[in-house]
């Protein structure tokens, strides 16, 4: 077949190679006086089909003028409607998507059944290579101080003819010397059992006792013991974070943590009809209930700055009481002080201001009033008398007679502090030396 089209040379006469027109005076739309044209789609028909429909149809094919006629070809056929033939590229790359798609879907499904149980042979634990290492704590970390305090804790067990007590106690020299409170060993005991984190116990002597301070020394007859670390109470602040450890409800081994909630908390403590106690005392929010008596309160890092001693709680009496987040510890500066004096000399000086004293009213700042003055003590010294009534003692106001009593416990016999008072509408302040009471 042809493109359709049609020319001539100049001159008139017909390309080579070219058919000839054929004369077809019946075409309606040949041009009127001229040779007619060609059909645009039978330019080789003798007959254009279109305009007779009866008429023959026939192909003419071109011979050319010269050559033989088994040198030229016919044009090649083409069916427009016949798809394109496609190669072999595009079927492999389906196919190789798929195969793909087709194993993740495998993996995905197979790993789901594994995580359900469906899976079969399927491996717990850590990947072969041995067992992993133990995790490691930052030192100053609540549990690298925990790791480090732990060891030097015990568990204190007393018997004595008032019944069996439970409460906690540290280790303060490698020798053996144990800090305890005294409420917790009692009136009348003399030995004592020691469990130490461990699991090991020893048998304890008891080597004294400061019962107002509320502190007990004990002894076992063990020597490489690792001992505590001794901080500063006086260098802590509101808010400074720290742990309290021993066993409370004879849970052993047991840490909790809080904040300091307030400093020189003064209270007084003690059972109906028996000795009567004061504490200027770190107050904290950590959880202490009954057994964590005579345990260590460390700091962040570490460092012991007070003894766990007592709790407040809205239960009735002791047996229900519980932690509500008000506990109380002696500061460590007062009691390794008493410490060192029971280990000294068996016994421990306590310190004394020198006069009676009583409430004013119980508001801030209303101070309390000396009701009677020793002429040989410290007061009478510093020229306080009678009636005087005493504002603060080293800028801490007083309340109450309690608060005088309390803070003055916790400073050394010798120390000197300053008291400002009241005698009648002047307002005065003093320097007191502190001294030991002659019991």
């Amino acid at each position: 077949m042809t493109d359709g089209g049609n020319w001539r040379q100049a001159g008139g006469s017909p390309t080579p190679g070219q058919p000839v027109p054929v004369a077809a005076p019946n075409r309606p739309w040949a041009p009127p006086g001229g040779p007619p044209y060609p059909s645009p789609w039978w330019s080789d028909a003798l007959r254009d089909p279109w305009r007779d429909p009866y008429a023959p149809a026939a192909v003419v094919v071109d011979v050319p003028t010269a050559g033989p006629a088994s040198g030229v070809a016919p044009e090649p056929v083409s069916d427009p409607d016949q798809a394109p033939r496609r190669g072999l590229t595009p079927v492999l790359l389906v196919s190789v998507i798929t195969a793909l798609l087709a194993g993740s879907l495998g993996g995905a499904l197979g790993f789901a059944f594994a995580v359900r149980g469906g899976g079969v042979g399927t491996t717990l634990g850590a990947a072969p290579g041995g067992p992993p290492g133990p995790v490691q704590r930052p030192a100053d970390s609540f549990a690298g101080v925990a790791a480090r305090v732990l060891p030097s804790v015990v568990t204190v067990q007393v018997s004595s003819s008032g019944g069996q007590s439970v409460g906690s106690g540290f280790v303060a020299t490698a020798d053996g010397y144990v800090i305890t409170n005294d409420h917790v060993v009692g009136v009348g005991a003399t030995r004592a059992t020691v469990l130490f984190s461990d699991g090991t116990t020893a048998e304890a002597t008891v080597v004294g006792q400061e019962p107002e301070s509320d502190i007990a020394v004990l002894k076992v007859n063990q020597t490489g013991l690792t001992p505590v670390e001794f901080g500063d109470s006086d260098a802590i602040a509101v808010g400074d974070p720290v742990l309290a450890f021993g066993s409370p409800l004879a849970l052993t081994n047991t840490v909790t943590s809080g904040i300091v909630s307030a400093l020189d908390r003064t209270i007084q403590a003690g059972e109906p009809g028996g000795q009567v106690r004061y504490y200027a005392a770190i107050q904290t929010d950590a959880a202490v209930n009954q057994g964590n008596s005579g345990g260590p309160l460390v700091d962040g890092a570490g460092r012991v700055v007070g003894v766990n001693s007592v709790i407040k709680s809205l239960a009735a009496d002791e047996e229900t009481a519980g932690n509500i987040g008000l506990a109380f510890a002696i500061p460590i500066n007062h009691a390794k002080r008493l410490t060192q004096e029971i280990i000294d000399t068996g016994s421990a000086r306590r310190t004394i201001f020198g006069a009676q004293v009583t409430d004013v009213a119980r508001t801030p700042g209303a101070g309390v009033r000396l009701s009677a003055v020793d002429g040989d003590g410290p007061a009478a010294a510093a020229g306080l008398r009678a009636g005087d009534v005493v504002l603060r003692i080293d800028g801490r106001p007083l309340d109450q007679a309690t608060d005088l009593i309390a803070l003055v416990r916790k400073y050394a016999p010798g120390s000197v502090v300053t008291v400002e008072y009241r005698r009648g509408n002047e307002t005065r302040s003093a320097s007191v030396t502190l001294a030991a009471d002659a019991k």
